[in-house]
C-alpha cells in the first residue's frame, strides 16, 4: 500500500513539472510585445511613432491580416519583418495579445492633447501658392498602401506632392474655406494639418485615441474630432491644434455612447453629431451669438417672458434631439434641414427634421444603406436622393420632398461610394463586395437607367469616384496596394490617363469639398 502511494504522489509530480514545463514554453504575449513592440507602440499600447494597438484601432487587420503585418512588416515604413526573429506560435501569441482590450478606458484629456502636439520646425507659410497650378482644382489622393497622400493637379494630372501621414487615414479630409489648409484624420486620433500652398505639413496633435471623422465649422475656425475612445468629441483651434473643448458624450438618462460621426451644418452654423449607443442627435453651434438653449421645462418664448435657465447658449451651444433609437451614418438635405439615418436593423431610414427637432418620416431600405454616400440632384423638378447599399446589389432612389421611394436601380453587386457633379448627366457608383468588384457603373441622372458599365481592371477592386471642379472629369480608384488613379473624360467615358498609386482610397477635390457639391458626400 505504501509503495503504491509512493508511486502515484511521484507520477503526479511528474506529470505536474511536465504541465509546468509545457506552460513555460508557451510564448507571453505581453512579455513578448514588451520586448519587441512597446519601444514604439508605446508601453500602454496606445501608440508612439507606430499606431496604437488595440482592438478599436486594428478593425483594417482581420483574420490573418493582423499576423502576417507582424511576420512581414509594412513596406515604406518603420515597421519591421518579425518571421527570422519570433515563431509562428509567438507571432500568434502577440496577435492575440494586442486584440484584447483594455482593461481600463485610458485618460486622454486636455493635458495629454496638448503633450502630443508638435510642429515642423522649418515650415514657412507662403505668401501665395508655390506652384502654377489652380489651387483651388486640387485633389488629395489618400494612398493607404504605405500611409501616404498624394496632392494632385486637377488640371494635368501631376502629382505635386507626395507625404507622409498617420497611420490608417479614415474619414475624409476637412479643409478651411479658403481652400489653403487641409486636415487629414488617423483611426487612432491623430489630426495632421498641412498647407496646400506651401505644400509642407504643419504640425499634428492626437485629438482622441480611436477616432472616427473630422468636421470644421463653418468660418474654418474650429475642428471638431468624433471619438469612440475616449467617448468624447474634441473641438481644436484650427490656428494652432490647441484644445477649446471637450464634450463628454453622454445622453440625458446619462448613457455614455461613441461618437459615430460629426458632421459641418454651413446654413445651420453647426456641427450634428450621429451617437452610436444613445437615441439622440446632437448639434453644437459655431455661432458665438447663438441663441440660448433649454433642455428643461419653460414658462414662455415671448421676448422678455422666459422663466428658465438656458443649458448653453453662445459658441458651442448643445442642442439635443431625441429619437426613437440609435442612428447614424447621415445624408444630409441640401439646406440642411433634415438628415436621414440608418436605423440600427440596418432595413430604415430614419428622416429628422432638425428645425423642429423630431422624426418626421420613415423609408424602407432594406440591405443596410450607405447614407453617408448618398448625393442627390434634380430630377424632372424634384429633388432626389441616391444611396448604395452594403448589403444588397441595388441603389434605392428617393424625392426628398414626399419621402417616397421612386426607384431601385439593380446593379451587379453591393456598393460603397456614389458620385456626380452638378455639370454632369451621370452618377457613378462602384460594386465594392463580391465577384464583381471590379465594375463601375455609370447611370443616366434622369432616365435611371445604366448607360455604360467599365471594367478597367479585370479582378481589381475598382471604387471611388471624384469629378474636377468643372465636372469634365472623373477619377476614379484602382483600390489595390500596386494600384492606380484613372482620369475619364466625364463626358465620352473614355480613360485620358492613368496614374500608379499604393491602394489609393478616396480622392478629394478642394472646390467640391468647399463648395458642398451635390455630387459629393460632406
Amino acid at each position: 500500500m505504501i509503495r503504491r502511494i509512493a508511486s502515484s504522489s511521484l507520477l503526479a509530480a511528474a506529470l505536474g513539472c511536465a504541465l509546468a514545463a509545457a506552460a513555460a514554453a508557451e510564448p507571453s504575449g505581453p512579455a513578448l510585445y514588451e520586448e519587441h513592440c512597446a519601444a514604439c507602440h508605446g508601453a500602454d499600447r496606445l501608440g508612439g511613432t507606430g499606431p496604437a494597438l488595440i482592438p478599436e484601432s486594428l478593425s483594417r487587420l482581420r483574420g490573418a491580416k493582423l499576423t502576417s503585418t507582424i511576420a512581414e512588416g509594412r513596406a515604406a515604413t518603420q515597421m519591421p519583418a518579425f518571421a527570422g526573429q519570433l515563431s509562428e506560435e509567438e507571432i500568434a501569441a502577440l496577435a492575440a495579445f494586442v486584440r484584447v482590450p483594455l482593461a481600463e478606458v485610458p485618460v486622454w484629456r486636455t493635458e495629454q492633447i496638448a503633450a502630443s502636439r508638435s510642429f515642423v520646425p522649418d515650415y514657412s507659410p507662403a505668401e501665395a501658392p508655390v506652384f502654377q497650378a489652380d489651387p483651388l482644382n486640387l485633389f488629395l489622393v489618400v494612398e493607404t498602401g504605405d500611409h501616404h497622400v498624394s496632392v494632385l493637379d486637377g488640371d494635368g494630372f501631376t502629382v505635386m506632392d507626395r507625404f507622409a501621414t498617420p497611420f490608417a487615414v479614415h474619414g475624409g479630409p476637412k479643409f478651411t474655406p479658403d481652400g489653403r489648409f487641409v486636415f487629414i484624420m488617423s483611426r487612432d486620433g491623430w489630426v495632421q494639418k498641412y498647407d496646400l500652398w506651401s505644400l509642407a505639413e504643419v504640425g499634428r496633435v492626437r485629438a482622441g485615441l480611436n477616432s472616427r471623422n473630422i468636421a470644421i465649422s463653418k468660418d474654418g475656425l474650429h475642428l471638431a474630432v468624433a471619438n469612440y475612445l475616449p467617448r468624447t468629441l474634441t473641438i481644436l483651434s484650427t490656428r494652432d491644434l490647441a484644445v477649446e473643448r471637450i464634450f463628454d458624450v453622454a445622453a440625458k438618462d446619462g448613457t455614455t455612447s461613441r461618437v459615430s460621426a460629426v458632421y459641418q451644418a454651413p446654413q445651420r452654423d453647426s456641427f450634428i453629431l450621429a451617437l452610436k449607443d444613445a437615441p439622440e442627435v446632437w448639434e453644437i453651434s459655431t455661432d458665438p451669438k447663438a441663441a440660448a438653449v433649454y433642455e428643461g421645462y419653460v414658462h414662455s418664448y415671448e421676448k422678455g417672458m422666459v422663466e428658465a435657465l438656458p443649458t448653453s447658449e453662445g459658441l458651442f451651444a448643445l442642442r439635443r434631439i431625441e429619437v426613437s433609437e440609435p442612428i447614424d451614418d447621415f445624408f444630409f438635405t441640401p439646406d440642411y434641414r433634415n438628415l436621414i439615418g440608418a436605423s440600427r436593423d440596418g432595413a430604415r431610414g430614419v428622416v429628422v427634421n432638425l428645425t423642429v427637432g423630431r422624426e418626421i418620416a420613415e423609408l424602407p431600405l432594406p440591405g443596410l444603406p450607405h447614407l453617408g454616400s448618398g448625393i442627390s440632384w434634380l430630377r424632372d423638378g424634384h429633388r432626389v436622393m441616391a444611396t448604395p447599399h452594403l448589403k444588397e446589389p441595388r441603389l434605392t432612389v428617393i424625392d426628398i420632398e414626399s419621402w417616397g421611394v421612386v426607384d431601385t436601380i439593380e446593379t451587379l453587386g453591393p456598393g460603397f461610394f456614389l458620385r456626380s457633379h452638378e455639370n454632369s448627366p451621370y452618377v457613378w457608383s462602384d460594386v465594392f463586395f463580391g465577384p464583381n468588384r471590379d465594375v463601375m457603373h455609370v447611370i443616366d441622372k434622369q432616365s435611371l437607367k445604366i448607360v455604360r458599365t467599365l471594367r478597367p481592371v479585370s479582378g481589381a477592386t475598382v471604387a471611388h469616384v471624384e469629378f474636377d471642379r468643372d465636372g469634365r472629369h472623373a477619377l476614379v480608384s484602382v483600390w489595390e496596394d500596386e494600384g492606380a488613379v484613372i482620369v475619364y473624360d466625364a463626358a465620352t467615358l473614355e480613360e485620358v490617363k492613368r496614374l500608379p498609386m499604393r491602394k489609393p482610397s478616396g480622392k478629394y477635390n478642394v472646390w467640391n469639398k468647399i463648395t458642398f457639391s451635390d455630387g459629393t458626400s460632406h
